[in-house]
């Protein structure tokens, strides 16, 4: 792009509108009120998280396009916190103001078929896959892909929500009939010897700035420790940077994604999903780099130059916080934070429902392995009784 096409960027002082009322939209908004930037977000839900700290909220359905709309007269740009927006409102919001990402790279994300033929189309490895419709191609689907597989729903599913593990073409008939005929897509099976994700971000000008990969360790599906970063050889980190930076060119992002990837024993790497905004292994940015994720999102948005990817320390490791820590009471918190270099954030959310992310905790330190074990032993004394302790493994 030239520099006479490049938007003019929108300065602080602008309103910046947000879709999406999660921890996401909180973090972003937190750091575009740093930069001097006012908030409005668009919710259905009273008092989220990202509502608390808003100049203005507006609360409405993601599928009232007049409100979109209106929403979109009242700011200066729009993003959005999480991919399951229907694309109808960005393209709604896109006609007043800009909306980055664009509402193409959520219609694509936001759908595991899509997003796959995408990827598949340029050459990105991914698993092999096959677009289920009717019940009728079930079983070549099966012979296509081969067994043991993944089944899992087009749209809509995060934290394993809407996958079901294939062993037998029975398994796969019974979780077609528990779909009731919504569309799915049967991958094979991976044999991964880890998960990886990059998070990184492309500006208004082409210009791509790219985290470290890091290492992230799953619980039930659901994010559980991520390390920073990732201990696999220069070769693997070289080709996970080299796979992001593809996907956001490619794809034209103007904003913060994130690829997830499966390592195999060969030191290969497959695409697993794609996140079109801040991630939840990229929360570690806030602690352990120069510029987080939230303010690159911030600075993509609003058409400004990136910040810088690199790390202010040598490791970090991060640990989420999810409701069932509060099964017994209120968490000692301040048995987590005696320990040296922790950082605790919470995100606001009133309800601590079991697997529900509440907040995360995050370590610096010279080494990975002291910071993984720093990080763990927070949480663990978060139940604890007493007074805090300074031994970390108390």
């Amino acid at each position: 792009m030239t520099a006479a096409h490049v938007p003019a960027p929108i300065l602080p002082g602008a309103t910046l509108g947000v879709l999406g009322g999660g921890q996401l939209g909180r973090m972003f908004g937190m750091a575009a009120r740093q930069m001097g930037y006012r908030l409005h977000v668009f919710v259905p839900d009273k008092d989220s998280p990202a509502g608390q700290i808003a100049d203005s909220v507006t609360l409405a359905s993601y599928d009232d396009l007049g409100a979109i709309e209106r929403f979109a007269r009242g700011v200066d740009a729009i993003t959005f916190e999480f991919e399951n927006v229907a694309s109808a409102a960005a393209e709604a919001a896109a006609k007043h103001v800009p909306v980055r990402p664009a509402g193409s790279l959520l219609h694509a994300t936001q759908n595991r078929g899509r997003e796959k033929h995408a990827l598949s189309g340029l050459g990105i490895p991914v698993a092999p896959f096959v677009l289920i419709e009717e019940e009728a191609a079930l079983e070549a689907a099966a012979q296509t892909v081969g067994l043991p597989a993944v089944l899992k729903t087009t749209a809509w599913g995060y934290d394993g929500r809407g996958q079901w593990r294939i062993r037998t073409l029975d398994d796969l008939r019974q979780a077609w009939a528990e779909l009731a005929g919504t569309p799915a897509v049967l991958e094979q099976l991976i044999p991964f010897t880890a998960e990886l994700s990059v998070v990184g971000v492309r500006g208004v000008d082409g210009q791509v700035a790219l985290y470290d990969p890091v290492l992230n360790r799953h619980e039930n599906h659901i994010l559980d420790v991520t390390l920073c970063p990732a201990p696999v050889p220069e070769r693997v980190a070289k080709a996970a940077l080299d796979l992001a930076r593809q996907v956001l060119s490619e794809l034209e992002v103007v904003g913060v994604l994130c690829v997830e990837l499966f390592l195999l024993e060969d030191g290969s790497l497959l695409v697993n999903e794609l996140a079109p905004r801040p991630h939840n292994s990229g929360h570690i940015t806030l602690d352990a780099h120069v510029c987080s994720q939230f303010e690159q999102q911030v600075r993509a948005l609003c058409a400004l130059p990136l910040g810088s990817t690199e790390r202010c320390v040598p490791a970090a490791a991060m640990v989420n916080l999810l409701g069932d820590l509060w099964q017994a009471g209120e968490p000692q918190w301040q048995h987590a934070l005696v320990l040296p270099k922790t950082h605790l954030h919470l995100y606001g959310k009133s309800s601590p429902r079991m697997a529900r992310k509440m907040g995360h905790i995050s370590v610096t330190s010279d080494t990975l392995e002291d910071a993984e074990r720093l990080a763990l032993a927070a949480r663990s004394q978060l139940t604890r009784e007493g007074q805090p302790s300074e031994r970390t493994g108390a």
